[in-house]
């Protein structure tokens, strides 16, 4: 492993560390949140993002092609380029204290940006191809997540399965995106070094949502129950495919690259 991946696997630990934190949420994280009127359900929805967030990394350190990272430093730049410009509109609402959520944007934003620059058109050893079905499961994402973003974004109501404020939409709607832009990246670099990380962030992401989102079936309100059918539906589907080409498939599954 080199220097370079050893440094990113450290940092996977910061979103993984977060999102238990988000998880557990002891008495200095609910006293410091910024957001008024954020509900359990958010809580563990931005924890499974972190989380997929550390698996992605964790992944391309450990795969150690610089091509993996390309596809995060961009779902980075998209999420907190205008996350911080949202700050900077909302925190004087706030009385300031947006300060250190701004100031991690500002630093993710920094890092997503060396990031790309030190990744960007590097050569790639593992030249297995992205499998098709991956593909498409990538196809459908993106333009899902994209209608949703924007949707999010623009601050439709309803869109998910679980109450929001308005800023809270605007948040979700820009990881959405983001993670729109990841899977955009891997249609269009289709290597399973690339690949292999998104699958390993989805499943992360199913994992901490699974449980938590069929609970709620029972006592959800009926507006919101058919999209949470839908939801976990494509939890399901998508679960199944990261596990099946991670963990199961001889020509992807974990283990020395060929």
């Amino acid at each position: 492993m080199s220097r370079f991946d050893r440094a990113m696997l450290v940092l996977a630990v910061v979103p993984a560390v977060l999102a238990a934190l988000l998880l557990v949420r002891p008495r200095f994280v609910t006293d410091a949140w910024p957001f008024p009127g954020t509900t359990e359900v958010t809580f563990i929805f931005l924890a499974s993002i972190l989380a997929a967030a550390a698996a992605s990394t964790a992944w391309a350190a450990q795969y150690g092609e610089r091509l993996s990272y390309v596809g995060i430093a961009l779902d980075m730049l998209v999420i907190f380029c205008p996350m911080v410009a949202y700050l900077v509109v909302l925190n004087p609402a706030h009385g300031g204290g947006l300060t250190v959520v701004l100031l991690g944007s500002i630093a993710v934003v920094l890092a997503g940006a060396w990031i790309l620059w030190v990744s960007w058109g590097r050569p790639t050893r593992d030249i297995r191809p992205t499998p098709r079905v991956v593909l498409g499961a990538f196809g459908i994402f993106l333009v899902v997540l994209l209608l949703v973003g924007g949707a999010l974004v623009l601050g439709t109501p309803d869109i998910l399965p679980w109450q929001v404020t308005p800023e809270i939409s605007v948040v979700s709607g820009l990881i959405f995106l983001g993670a729109g832009a990841y899977f955009g990246f891997g249609l269009w670099r289709r290597s399973w070094s690339n690949a292999g990380g998104q699958l390993a962030g989805f499943l992360a992401y199913d994992l901490v949502l699974i449980v938590p989102f069929v609970t709620r079936l029972s006592t959800i309100p009926d507006k919101w129950r058919i999209s949470l059918v839908v939801y976990i539906l494509v939890l399901v589907v998508s679960g199944a495919v990261a596990a099946w080409y991670l963990f199961i498939d001889r020509r992807t599954r974990l283990g020395p690259k060929p």
